[in-house]
């Protein structure tokens, strides 16, 4: 029986399933002469290229709209536990 391919592309879609180095890593997600996507060193798929400066924009703006959520969490929480209990009613 062939050994089934490691690495490769299904339905235009990279895969690589080899084992992981320290220099395949830092390679890959450092590619001055690429675009702001390329393979990923491991796994299904793409990743930033963290050469790439529109990568940055992309890691800022997913940071920005992390932290606006989680400060309308903690204003929601907080002035859902200053109100006063309710009381309900039950007719029968």
């Amino acid at each position: 029986m062939p050994d089934k391919p490691q690495s490769g592309t299904l339905f235009g879609v990279p895969y690589n399933f080899q084992k992981p180095s320290l220099g395949r890593m830092v390679s890959s997600y450092w590619q001055p002469e690429e675009g702001m996507l390329v393979k990923k060193p491991f796994g299904v798929g793409y990743t930033l290229n963290l050469a790439n400066w529109r990568s940055w924009v992309v890691l800022g703006v997913a940071a920005a709209l992390f932290y606006q959520q989680r400060q309308s969490r903690d204003d929601y929480g907080a002035a859902e536990s200053e109100e006063d209990p309710v009381e309900v009613v039950v007719d029968d």
